[in-house]
């Protein structure tokens, strides 16, 4: 029997730049991570219901959320990824521009703590929020977007269930604490509305209040 996610994709057509880009990364050696297929759908349609203007993604990687995202954009929208790997944000902004969104696309490269620290010291803002990254940061990522958040920007966060190793009592890697931990604040920060979506991977989806 399909599982739900089986069933769900098969009724959507292929997206045939989306598969490109999972391609290159295959065949550049890079982790097979890019968020799901149906929550790329879902990036889309909040980008585009909350009318974002001003986005930052934490984990470029090959591009593909970074499509999603400014699929959701307004003429006027822009999309700041923050990547450690100068190569992996090549990609990316190879595959953007491929997309026709090169010249909406600011990579920030090095660790992302670091270009955080240099957004809230420009006084950057910014109205949605995409992080998929190093996993032990998520709670430090989660500070800052809530910092750097325009009233009512939305917050999203891929792999909140680490394959099942959040939810496994005998896991207790530095990973896994930490998403634990990132999962309980999102849940519980009084300045958030939020949620968490089970399917796939997990999503944990919060509003600024």
């Amino acid at each position: 029997m399909q599982n739900q996610e089986d069933y769900s994709e098969q009724l959507y057509m292929e997206d045939e730049l989306l598969l490109q880009v999972k391609a290159a990364i295959t065949e550049g050696g890079m982790p097979e991570v890019s968020i799901a297929p149906g929550y790329g759908r879902l990036l889309t349609m909040l980008v585009t219901l909350s009318r974002s203007a001003r986005l930052l993604e934490i984990g470029a990687l090959g591009g593909y959320s970074g499509i999603c995202l400014c699929r959701g954009l307004t003429q006027e929208g822009s999309l700041t990824s923050l990547e450690l790997r100068a190569e992996y944000a090549a990609l990316a902004e190879r595959h953007l521009q491929q997309a026709g969104f090169g010249d909406r696309v600011e990579y920030k490269i090095g660790p992302a703590l670091d270009s955080l620290k240099l957004l809230e010291a420009q006084g950057q803002r910014y109205d949605f929020f995409f992080i998929d990254a190093d996993k032990e940061n998520y709670p430090n990522y989660l500070d800052y977007a809530i910092r750097l958040a325009s009233p009512g920007a939305i917050i999203a966060g891929d792999n909140i269930f680490l394959r099942g190793r959040t939810l496994n009592p005998e896991k207790n890697g530095p990973a896994v604490q930490a998403m634990r931990r990132f999962n309980e604040l999102i849940a519980s920060d009084p300045r958030l509305t939020s949620t968490l979506l089970p399917a796939y991977d997990g999503l944990a989806l919060a509003m600024v209040k």
